[in-house]
């Protein structure tokens, strides 16, 4: 009773990271919106001066401006799921602001055996290991790669990454975390999730880089 009162306590205060971390994520993504609705004014000025000017070609550059600018505030992934949208986003931008190379191309069948909560679960706790990776390279490129869609009859996630030192070598069959704390139960929740769906997980480490591949029963 004890035990499962301690493990109970630690699941409690790791959900209340989480719930801090994805708090903190949206945040980023409305400040970038934030403040672009703060500039909004000064650039109808500007471009309202370089009209009566007849600086058109001034227009069209600044306007081209804009809409690079725009983008990288809007929706970076669609899938077709809008919950699945929130958390993908959130976890690039958040990538983005750490100066992380992101990589993605995701698609989600509108039916799927796995409820949209668990594959939350799992694509969050994915790609907050990624980033962490990344986080501890000093030097040298740091990216992250994204893919989800149909393979044969399943959901096919591929998340890879760069990680700091060599090649990781298996204790007991897996791939032990280097991480303290509450972090570990992260990679908890990925396999006891895919196992609750009998789907699949494969790990593997290259000098380098960290890759997951997740198979799941549409």
């Amino acid at each position: 009773m004890l035990f499962q009162n301690k493990i109970s306590q630690k699941m409690a205060a790791f959900q209340a990271e989480l719930i801090d971390k994805h708090y903190a994520e949206v945040e980023n993504m409305y400040r970038q919106v934030r403040g672009w609705r703060h500039d909004y004014k000064n650039h109808i000025q500007t471009l309202k001066a370089y009209m009566s000017s007849g600086e058109y070609d001034k227009a069209n550059a600044y306007l081209d401006l804009l809409d690079e600018d725009l983008t990288s505030v809007y929706t970076i992934v669609k899938t077709g799921s809008i919950i699945i949208d929130a958390i993908l986003n959130s976890k690039i931008s958040l990538a983005d602001s750490k100066k992380i190379s992101v990589n993605a191309k995701a698609t989600v069948p509108e039916s799927l055996s796995i409820s949209e909560i668990d594959l939350c679960v799992v694509i969050g706790n994915l790609l907050d290991n990624a980033i962490e990776a990344c986080e501890k390279i000093a030097n040298g490129e740091k990216f992250i790669r994204i893919f989800m869609g149909i393979k044969n009859t399943q959901l096919y996630i591929y998340i890879a990454n760069t990680a700091p030192g060599g090649k990781q070598t298996k204790v007991n069959g897996s791939f032990s975390t280097r991480k303290s704390g509450y972090h570990g139960y992260g990679l908890m929740r990925i396999d006891k999730t895919v196992g609750k769906y009998r789907g699949y997980v494969r790990r593997s480490s290259e000098d380098g880089a960290f890759t997951t591949e997740i198979l799941l029963p549409i």
